[in-house]
């Protein structure tokens, strides 16, 4: 699978540690790429136009607490971005919301419990069915914005 992959300062270790951990991944990296202080509406939107334009499968966007990365990638036209804190929401994002980019917490969420959800996150499939209807009201009001 071909996963955009970004983070902000906060987010730069938890992203290279996925990155090692997911190895069987291809990961696009498109940015941050080191610890100096930089603003995560940049990388969010890298991700969420890899993601939307078909170059990558699925997004993992990450900052301090995932709210930030989250917001800012979900304004991409597109991305159905989840900040998930456990594994049932990682599932669940995906079976229900057919989530296409996962947010990670780099500093609410410890590493084993990060890898936990994004390994979650990344072996589930939307169920589809009576889903498909929310997720297409979902465009809907996208496309009228």
């Amino acid at each position: 699978m071909k996963i955009a992959i970004a983070s902000d300062h906060a987010g730069y270790r938890l992203k290279n540690l996925i990155k090692n951990h997911f190895k069987e991944h291809d990961f696009n990296d498109v940015g941050t790429h080191s610890e100096d202080s930089c603003d995560y509406p940049d990388y969010a939107q890298l991700a969420g136009e890899e993601v939307a334009s078909g170059r990558a499968d699925a997004g993992i966007v990450i900052c301090g607490t995932g709210i930030g990365i989250s917001i800012a990638a979900n304004k991409v036209k597109g991305v159905r971005a989840a900040l998930c804190t456990h594994e049932f929401m990682a599932e669940m994002s995906r079976r229900h919301n057919n989530a296409n980019v996962l947010a990670l917490a780099a500093r609410v969420t410890g590493d084993d419990l990060a890898i936990k959800i994004a390994e979650v996150w990344l072996k589930t499939d939307f169920d589809g069915g009576r889903h498909e209807r929310r997720v297409e009201k979902i465009g809907k009001i996208e496309s009228s914005l």
